[in-house]
């Protein structure tokens, strides 16, 4: 299986300070880990600083 993280840092929030926001938002993303089996086809968008939607994470079977 694999895991893929996309995240778009061209919004307000990450020109603002593009290393802090991207670690707010894997620390975030981290800090709910516990919530998700991490099995393929698990998947969430990911959101700013703002709440706005930047990107998304999934696990893929890389199998198929």
């Amino acid at each position: 299986m694999r895991f893929l993280l996309e995240v778009s840092l061209d919004d307000p929030a990450s020109e603002r300070d593009p290393a802090g926001e991207l670690g707010r938002i894997l620390r975030y993303w981290a800090g709910n880990l516990r919530h998700y089996r991490l099995a393929p086809g698990d998947g969430s968008a990911v959101y700013d600083s703002d709440h706005r939607e930047v990107g998304r994470w999934r696990v893929e079977d890389q199998s198929a």
